[in-house]
Protein backbone atom coordinates (compact mmCIF):
# COMPACT_ATOMS: atom_id res chain seq x y z
CA UNK A 1 0.00 0.00 0.00
CA UNK A 2 2.88 2.26 0.79
CA UNK A 3 4.33 1.48 -2.14
CA UNK A 4 1.36 2.37 -4.22
CA UNK A 5 0.68 5.52 -2.40
CA UNK A 6 4.26 6.69 -3.25
CA UNK A 7 3.69 6.07 -6.97
CA UNK A 8 0.80 7.80 -7.22
CA UNK A 9 1.70 10.88 -5.77
CA UNK A 10 5.48 11.27 -5.83
CA UNK A 11 6.46 12.11 -2.53
CA UNK A 12 7.98 9.72 0.40
CA UNK A 13 5.57 11.16 3.60
CA UNK A 14 2.87 11.91 1.56
CA UNK A 15 -0.55 12.67 3.97
CA UNK A 16 -3.26 9.22 4.10
CA UNK A 17 -6.23 9.70 6.23
CA UNK A 18 -7.01 6.95 7.80
CA UNK A 19 -11.07 5.67 8.93
CA UNK A 20 -11.01 2.18 10.00
CA UNK A 21 -8.49 0.13 9.66
CA UNK A 22 -6.62 -1.70 12.73
CA UNK A 23 -4.10 -0.22 14.45
CA UNK A 24 -1.34 -2.47 13.11
CA UNK A 25 -1.77 -0.85 9.56
CA UNK A 26 -1.61 2.59 10.97
CA UNK A 27 1.56 2.23 12.51
CA UNK A 28 2.69 -0.09 9.55
CA UNK A 29 2.05 2.94 7.17
CA UNK A 30 4.02 5.11 9.52
CA UNK A 31 6.84 3.62 9.74
CA UNK A 32 6.82 3.40 5.99
CA UNK A 33 7.66 7.06 6.29
CA UNK A 34 4.17 8.21 5.65
CA UNK A 35 2.12 10.68 7.51
CA UNK A 36 -1.19 8.98 9.11
CA UNK A 37 -4.32 11.43 10.16
CA UNK A 38 -7.38 10.59 11.08
CA UNK A 39 -9.83 11.19 7.95
CA UNK A 40 -13.29 10.90 10.19
CA UNK A 41 -13.61 14.85 9.85
CA UNK A 42 -13.74 15.08 6.50
CA UNK A 43 -15.99 11.91 5.29
CA UNK A 44 -18.01 13.36 8.19
CA UNK A 45 -17.87 16.86 5.61
CA UNK A 46 -18.16 14.96 2.57
CA UNK A 47 -21.26 12.54 3.84
CA UNK A 48 -23.45 15.62 5.35
CA UNK A 49 -24.93 16.31 1.95
CA UNK A 50 -27.11 13.35 0.86
CA UNK A 51 -27.28 13.14 -2.97
CA UNK A 52 -30.87 11.99 -5.10
CA UNK A 53 -29.65 8.56 -5.18
CA UNK A 54 -28.66 8.49 -1.05
CA UNK A 55 -31.59 9.91 -0.45
CA UNK A 56 -33.69 6.82 -2.60
CA UNK A 57 -31.85 4.61 -0.02
CA UNK A 58 -32.49 6.61 3.45
CA UNK A 59 -36.51 6.71 2.25
CA UNK A 60 -36.17 2.36 1.80
CA UNK A 61 -34.77 2.47 4.71
CA UNK A 62 -37.41 4.55 7.17
CA UNK A 63 -40.40 2.89 4.99
CA UNK A 64 -38.77 -0.66 5.92
CA UNK A 65 -38.29 0.53 9.56
CA UNK A 66 -41.60 1.96 9.70
CA UNK A 67 -43.50 -1.28 8.74
CA UNK A 68 -41.19 -2.76 11.83
CA UNK A 69 -42.32 -0.40 14.31
CA UNK A 70 -46.19 -1.27 13.33
CA UNK A 71 -45.35 -4.42 13.69
CA UNK A 72 -43.80 -3.90 17.54
CA UNK A 73 -46.65 -1.48 18.22
CA UNK A 74 -49.45 -3.99 17.49
CA UNK A 75 -47.33 -6.48 19.82
CA UNK A 76 -47.85 -4.81 23.01
CA UNK A 77 -48.72 -6.39 25.99
CA UNK A 78 -47.90 -6.61 29.73
CA UNK A 79 -45.91 -9.21 30.20
CA UNK A 80 -44.04 -9.46 27.61
CA UNK A 81 -40.18 -8.11 28.63
CA UNK A 82 -38.61 -5.22 26.62
CA UNK A 83 -36.35 -7.74 24.73
CA UNK A 84 -39.29 -9.83 23.51
CA UNK A 85 -41.03 -6.46 22.25
CA UNK A 86 -37.46 -5.14 20.90
CA UNK A 87 -36.87 -8.22 18.77
CA UNK A 88 -40.15 -7.64 17.01
CA UNK A 89 -38.74 -4.95 15.19
CA UNK A 90 -35.67 -6.78 14.38
CA UNK A 91 -37.08 -9.61 12.97
CA UNK A 92 -38.86 -7.05 10.62
CA UNK A 93 -35.93 -5.04 9.93
CA UNK A 94 -34.18 -8.60 8.55
CA UNK A 95 -36.78 -9.94 7.06
CA UNK A 96 -37.08 -6.68 4.45
CA UNK A 97 -33.04 -7.08 4.05
CA UNK A 98 -32.35 -4.70 6.57
CA UNK A 99 -28.96 -4.69 8.14
CA UNK A 100 -29.27 -4.47 11.60
CA UNK A 101 -30.44 -2.25 14.81
CA UNK A 102 -27.72 -0.39 15.79
CA UNK A 103 -28.84 -0.24 19.62
CA UNK A 104 -31.00 -1.69 21.91
CA UNK A 105 -33.16 1.48 23.03
CA UNK A 106 -36.39 0.49 24.16
CA UNK A 107 -37.67 0.43 27.69
CA UNK A 108 -40.78 0.55 29.86
CA UNK A 109 -42.11 1.72 32.82
CA UNK A 110 -39.48 2.83 35.33
CA UNK A 111 -36.63 1.98 32.73
CA UNK A 112 -37.92 5.48 30.67
CA UNK A 113 -36.30 7.70 33.01
CA UNK A 114 -33.59 8.21 32.45
CA UNK A 115 -32.60 7.73 29.05
CA UNK A 116 -30.25 5.60 27.60
CA UNK A 117 -30.46 2.04 29.68
CA UNK A 118 -30.43 -0.95 27.53
CA UNK A 119 -33.16 -3.37 26.45
CA UNK A 120 -33.30 -5.74 29.34
CA UNK A 121 -35.57 -8.56 30.58
CA UNK A 122 -37.42 -6.09 32.24
CA UNK A 123 -41.50 -7.21 32.01
CA UNK A 124 -43.54 -4.66 30.41
CA UNK A 125 -46.37 -3.78 33.31
CA UNK A 126 -49.57 -2.68 32.54
CA UNK A 127 -50.34 1.47 31.79
CA UNK A 128 -46.93 2.22 31.36
CA UNK A 129 -44.53 3.81 28.88
CA UNK A 130 -42.62 2.03 26.53
CA UNK A 131 -40.17 4.52 24.76
CA UNK A 132 -38.42 3.43 21.42
CA UNK A 133 -35.32 4.95 19.25
CA UNK A 134 -35.01 2.86 16.47
CA UNK A 135 -31.42 3.31 15.26
CA UNK A 136 -32.02 1.10 11.96
CA UNK A 137 -28.66 0.38 10.24
CA UNK A 138 -31.58 -0.73 7.35
CA UNK A 139 -31.75 -0.96 3.44
CA UNK A 140 -28.93 -0.45 1.59
CA UNK A 141 -26.65 0.58 4.93
CA UNK A 142 -28.62 3.87 5.48
CA UNK A 143 -29.79 4.72 8.76
CA UNK A 144 -33.58 5.22 9.59
CA UNK A 145 -33.61 7.19 13.61
CA UNK A 146 -37.08 8.29 14.53
CA UNK A 147 -38.34 7.68 18.16
CA UNK A 148 -41.69 6.94 19.45
CA UNK A 149 -43.20 6.39 22.75
CA UNK A 150 -46.49 4.18 23.17
CA UNK A 151 -48.33 2.80 26.02
CA UNK A 152 -49.15 -0.51 27.46
CA UNK A 153 -52.36 -0.24 28.41
CA UNK A 154 -55.00 -1.25 28.83
CA UNK A 155 -56.72 1.89 31.02
CA UNK A 156 -56.37 5.56 29.16
CA UNK A 157 -52.72 6.95 30.00
CA UNK A 158 -52.60 8.77 32.92
CA UNK A 159 -52.56 12.99 33.39
CA UNK A 160 -48.81 12.62 34.03
CA UNK A 161 -48.22 10.20 30.70
CA UNK A 162 -49.81 12.31 28.63
CA UNK A 163 -48.53 15.76 30.12
CA UNK A 164 -44.82 14.20 29.46
CA UNK A 165 -45.91 13.27 25.82
CA UNK A 166 -47.16 16.67 24.99
CA UNK A 167 -44.38 18.39 26.45
CA UNK A 168 -41.51 15.98 24.22
CA UNK A 169 -43.70 16.98 21.44
CA UNK A 170 -44.14 20.39 21.59
CA UNK A 171 -40.11 20.23 21.79
CA UNK A 172 -39.69 17.66 18.49
CA UNK A 173 -42.20 20.32 16.37
CA UNK A 174 -40.80 23.35 17.37
CA UNK A 175 -37.31 23.09 16.38
CA UNK A 176 -38.33 21.44 13.97
CA UNK A 177 -40.40 24.37 12.85
CA UNK A 178 -37.45 27.01 12.94
CA UNK A 179 -35.10 24.69 11.11
CA UNK A 180 -33.74 26.43 7.66
CA UNK A 181 -31.39 26.52 5.18
CA UNK A 182 -28.35 28.89 5.89
CA UNK A 183 -29.08 29.34 9.33
CA UNK A 184 -25.78 29.27 11.39
CA UNK A 185 -25.37 26.11 14.59
CA UNK A 186 -25.38 29.48 17.15
CA UNK A 187 -28.12 30.49 15.34
CA UNK A 188 -29.99 27.22 15.69
CA UNK A 189 -29.12 27.13 19.54
CA UNK A 190 -30.34 30.48 20.64
CA UNK A 191 -33.59 29.97 18.72
CA UNK A 192 -34.49 26.23 19.83
CA UNK A 193 -37.22 25.28 22.06
CA UNK A 194 -36.57 26.39 26.46
CA UNK A 195 -36.34 23.10 27.76
CA UNK A 196 -38.41 23.48 31.26
CA UNK A 197 -36.02 23.86 34.61
CA UNK A 198 -37.74 20.47 35.81
CA UNK A 199 -36.86 18.64 33.15
CA UNK A 200 -34.20 20.24 32.13
CA UNK A 201 -31.31 17.78 34.14
CA UNK A 202 -32.44 14.75 32.29
CA UNK A 203 -32.60 16.87 28.75
CA UNK A 204 -31.30 14.61 25.51
CA UNK A 205 -27.44 15.72 25.13
CA UNK A 206 -28.25 16.84 21.60
CA UNK A 207 -31.14 19.14 20.19
CA UNK A 208 -30.49 17.41 16.75
CA UNK A 209 -28.25 15.50 14.76
CA UNK A 210 -26.60 14.46 10.93
CA UNK A 211 -28.30 11.32 10.21
CA UNK A 212 -26.78 9.03 6.98
CA UNK A 213 -24.95 5.94 6.96
CA UNK A 214 -25.37 6.35 11.37
CA UNK A 215 -25.28 9.54 13.35
CA UNK A 216 -23.04 11.78 11.95
CA UNK A 217 -21.94 15.53 11.13
CA UNK A 218 -23.86 18.11 11.99
CA UNK A 219 -24.39 17.66 16.10
CA UNK A 220 -26.43 20.98 16.77
CA UNK A 221 -26.33 21.34 20.47
CA UNK A 222 -28.79 23.08 23.37
CA UNK A 223 -28.18 26.73 24.13
CA UNK A 224 -26.76 25.81 27.58
CA UNK A 225 -24.75 23.35 26.54
CA UNK A 226 -23.15 24.76 23.38
CA UNK A 227 -20.60 27.07 25.00
CA UNK A 228 -18.62 23.68 26.01
CA UNK A 229 -19.90 21.50 23.60
CA UNK A 230 -21.21 23.15 20.55
CA UNK A 231 -19.24 24.29 17.19
CA UNK A 232 -20.71 26.85 14.79
CA UNK A 233 -21.35 25.15 11.27
CA UNK A 234 -24.59 26.37 8.66
CA UNK A 235 -27.69 24.38 8.23
CA UNK A 236 -27.45 23.31 4.53
CA UNK A 237 -29.87 21.91 1.79
CA UNK A 238 -29.45 18.07 1.41
CA UNK A 239 -28.63 17.38 5.09
CA UNK A 240 -30.59 15.15 7.08
CA UNK A 241 -31.36 15.92 10.19
CA UNK A 242 -32.62 14.19 13.30
CA UNK A 243 -34.71 16.25 15.68
CA UNK A 244 -34.32 15.12 19.25
CA UNK A 245 -36.56 15.39 22.02
CA UNK A 246 -36.43 13.10 26.03
CA UNK A 247 -38.57 14.88 29.17
CA UNK A 248 -38.50 12.93 32.14
CA UNK A 249 -37.96 14.54 35.28
CA UNK A 250 -35.51 14.18 37.65
CA UNK A 251 -36.20 10.97 40.03
CA UNK A 252 -39.69 10.49 38.92
CA UNK A 253 -40.99 7.26 37.18
CA UNK A 254 -41.01 7.90 33.13
CA UNK A 255 -39.99 9.62 30.56
CA UNK A 256 -40.88 9.99 26.73
CA UNK A 257 -38.37 9.76 23.80
CA UNK A 258 -39.73 11.31 20.23
CA UNK A 259 -37.32 12.47 17.18
CA UNK A 260 -38.73 12.81 13.70
CA UNK A 261 -36.42 12.56 10.92
CA UNK A 262 -36.19 15.65 8.20
CA UNK A 263 -34.46 16.80 4.89
CA UNK A 264 -33.47 20.13 4.62
CA UNK A 265 -34.78 21.43 1.28
CA UNK A 266 -34.05 25.17 -0.34
CA UNK A 267 -36.83 26.44 1.45
CA UNK A 268 -37.39 24.45 4.78
CA UNK A 269 -37.39 20.96 5.36
CA UNK A 270 -39.35 17.96 4.29
CA UNK A 271 -40.51 15.88 7.20
CA UNK A 272 -38.80 12.40 5.97
CA UNK A 273 -40.47 9.83 8.90
CA UNK A 274 -43.62 9.51 8.77
CA UNK A 275 -44.90 6.76 11.23
CA UNK A 276 -47.89 8.33 13.56
CA UNK A 277 -47.41 9.98 17.28
CA UNK A 278 -49.99 8.76 19.41
CA UNK A 279 -53.00 10.47 19.79
CA UNK A 280 -54.57 9.04 23.12
CA UNK A 281 -51.67 10.45 24.49
CA UNK A 282 -51.53 13.89 23.13
CA UNK A 283 -55.50 14.51 24.27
Amino acid sequence: MADTIHELTGLKDATVGLERLNAGTAIALKEAGLNVVDAQQPVEMARAIKSPEEMKCVIASLRATEIGVGKLREAIRPGLTEAELWSVLHKSIIAQNGDYVETRLLNAGARTNPWFQETSDNVIGPNELIALDTDVVGCHGYYADFSRTFHSGPDRPTDIQRELYKVAYEQVHYNMGILKPGMSFREYADRAWNIPDRYYANRYYLSAHGCGMTGEYPYLYHHGDFPDAGYDGVVEPGMTLCVESYIGEDGAKEGVKLEQQVLITETGIETLSRFPFEAHLLT
